[in-house]
């Protein structure tokens, strides 16, 4: 089985209660992760998650609005423990979020919608191809694009491929230039994909 390079978070959110806040801060305690939290202006939380293994950060904004919290994400990771963490969120709070997995040669995205998997697509080269599909999951996907989703995780990729732009600009290094540029055409396939 090919070994798991990195995991993209494209487009996640999760709206919790005050009780899921503080089962979320178990959950991270469980995975071993170190955690801070810091409560901010309005009831807004930040909790800054690292991974003991690596000294990997990521950094959770959670917008306090009428006693719910709620936090959209877009991260790349590497490191297992903040990977399996990532996961789990996204699955036990019933979370909306496309994921990439990205494997030497190949990546996996995987689309979630009220923490459930409703489809997987295999990108290979400028091959795509649809490796699961919740039989539902397409009404659904559907009623979410009315809501404007698509223009949002639009924005959020095109801001995605801005960064990488401006990463490989300032490289030199030919090997990491190379990835990002595997990177820009996975987002460059994935905006077409969204704006049709």
């Amino acid at each position: 089985m090919a070994k798991r390079v990195a995991t993209e978070y494209v487009n996640a959110s999760l709206t919790l209660t005050e009780a899921e806040m503080r089962s979320l801060t178990s959950l991270c305690g469980t995975q071993q992760l170190r955690q801070q939290i810091f409560v901010l202006e309005n009831g807004n939380q930040e909790m800054v998650l690292e991974d003991e293994a690596g000294g990997e950060t990521i950094r959770l904004t959670f917008e306090r609005r009428g006693g719910r919290y709620r936090c959209s994400l877009s991260c790349r990771v590497v490191q297992p423990g903040l990977t399996d963490a990532l996961r789990k969120m996204v699955s036990s709070f019933k979370g909306d979020a496309v994921v990439n997995r990205i494997y030497p040669g190949f990546t996996m995205v995987y689309h979630y919608l009220g923490g459930k998997v409703v489809r997987i697509v295999e990108c290979k080269g400028d091959a795509i191809r649809t490796v699961f599909e919740h039989e539902s999951a397409l009404s659904a996907m559907e009623s979410r694009y009315k809501l404007c989703a698509v223009e949002e995780e639009i924005a959020i990729v095109r801001g995605a491929v801005n960064e990488l732009l401006d990463l490989r600009n300032a490289l030199t290094d030919a090997d990491r230039i190379a990835e990002i540029d595997e990177r820009l055409r996975h987002h460059s396939r994935l905006l077409f994909a969204l704006e049709a």
